[in-house]
């Protein structure tokens, strides 16, 4: 049987408690108006026939990327603005990763989530200053930080007085470039009262695996959304894109549209399984 944590709730999707797992997905970064507009309308179809509420994410800046010749976005002006016509138009909850403090207020004012990117999780001014935004507030859990090391930045963000928080896993630094998932961590996060996503594309990414960009092994993102949702995780973090193999950033590590309708449909399945 399923333990609860508390909810947390995001216009009509509602995060936690005894409520459905969700499905946080959308292309890694912003590619342009039309692609995200039609990407955010068949990813919203997909999630309603399985089942599964839906919130959509994609960056306005990839801010971390190792090489400075890597795809970043379109920026925060046009970026925001491109979530805003994909919240109006296609009517589903937004989340996107702010980098520095200057975005916030900006970012605030659109965006339903603001992610706390994984390498950012301990910039106490950029924790704080989200928090005091209101908004719900999703925490990266860095790849250097053991699970339990994520209640003091939970702390942090109470103190702003906002309790709408998420936590979400993206895998842990294992050697040189490679990361490994630790199911664990689910579990002891989950501790701590707030719901817990599990990135399963993150987890499976080979951090500057090709040199000057990351590289990924999409083939097990799959088997560990099953293992996450069979160990109780509260939603799933998707990255997905039609073609992934001709995307523009992170396409190692992304799934392709057309897998995500029968990975939902078992995901699912176990979700109900727990229910029992």
């Amino acid at each position: 049987m399923k333990e609860f944590t508390k909810s947390i709730k995001v216009n009509q999707v509602t995060i936690g408690g005894n409520n459905p797992l969700v499905l946080i997905a959308g292309p890694c970064a912003i590619e342009s108006e039309s692609h995200t507009l039609e990407m955010a309308a068949k990813l919203k179809a997909i999630a309603q026939k399985a089942g599964v509420p839906f919130i959509f994410k994609s960056s306005f800046d990839k801010a971390n990327r190792l090489s400075a010749d890597s795809y970043r976005g379109p920026g925060m002006k046009a970026g925001l603005e491109i979530l805003r016509k994909v919240k109006q138009k296609i009517k589903v909850p937004i989340l996107s990763d702010i980098h520095c403090k200057a975005e916030i207020e900006e970012a605030s004012k659109v965006l339903d989530i603001i992610q706390i990117p994984a390498f950012l999780c301990r910039q106490t001014d950029i924790v704080v200053g989200v928090a005091k935004t209101g908004k719900v507030v999703n925490i990266k859990k860095g790849q250097f930080l053991a699970p339990w090391d994520i209640l003091p930045i939970i702390k942090k963000i109470e103190s702003a007085g906002n309790k709408s928080i998420l936590i979400t896993e993206r895998g842990a630094c294992f050697g040189y470039n490679n990361l490994v998932s630790d199911l664990r961590s689910l579990e002891i996060m989950r501790q701590f009262g707030y719901p817990v996503i599990y990135d399963a594309t993150h987890s499976i990414q080979l951090p500057g695996g090709k040199g000057s960009v990351s590289g990924g092994q999409r083939e097990f993102v799959a088997g560990l959304s099953r293992a996450a949702a069979a160990f109780g995780c509260d939603g799933l973090f998707l990255e997905v894109h039609p073609d992934p193999d001709k995307a523009p950033c992170d396409g190692p590590n992304m799934i392709s549209l057309k897998e995500l309708e029968k990975l939902l449909k078992e995901i699912k399945k176990i979700e109900a399984a727990l229910w029992q």
